[in-house]
């Protein structure tokens, strides 16, 4: 007898619960869930360790949030650029860098990127001016982009020889308000 009624009363719970009303809620009020509120975390910063990660695609998205709640400011523009980079999409990767180089000239993630695609592309000359403002723009403080430029202009020098070499190519993307982080370009 006692399984009975116990089997009775966990029913009726059950069904109660599964009612669109469920066990306090008056029927003629509509339940939604609330909005969630701003998050604390910020998009940018997710993005760069799924770039570290290599979760590319993912990035992007993380990226794209942070735009769509800090605004399309330089860092922004160059972090979507960098991920469309990464993804092999140098078009969009292009059209990115080059909004992200109008925003702000004096940013050199984003020129230095840019001229990673446009080595990419083969468009040497334009490549070598693009590292000359990127290194111009971080006042010769990074090895990285030095070694960009070295490898541009030997390139530019020498059309024939193949002085690119695939390990050679890298991305410089910022990190937080100062930090530079390497990426290599795949």
């Amino acid at each position: 007898m006692y399984r009975k009624r116990a089997f009775y009363g966990l029913i009726l719970v059950i069904l109660t619960a599964c009612s669109s009303g469920g066990f306090d809620r008056s029927k003629d009020e509509v339940f939604a869930p609330g909005i969630a509120g701003k998050s604390d975390i910020d998009g940018l910063i997710i993005g760069h360790r799924l770039m570290g990660a290599g979760e590319y695609e993912l990035a992007l998205k993380a990226y794209t949030r942070a735009a769509a709640q800090q605004g399309l400011n330089v860092d922004t523009l160059s972090a979507i650029g960098s991920a469309n980079l990464q993804l092999g999409r140098l078009g969009q990767a292009e059209r990115w860098l080059r909004r992200a180089t109008e925003e702000d000239p004096d940013f050199p993630p984003a020129w230095n990127n840019l001229g990673v695609i446009l080595m990419e592309k083969g468009e040497i000359s334009e490549a070598s001016e693009v590292f000359r403002r990127a290194f111009a723009a971080d006042n010769g403080n990074s090895d990285e982009i030095r070694d960009n430029l070295r490898l541009a202009l030997a390139n530019l020098e020498n059309p024939g020889d193949n002085v690119l070499d695939e390990n050679q190519n890298y991305n410089l993307i910022r990190r937080g308000t100062g930090d530079f982080v390497l990426l290599t370009a795949l």
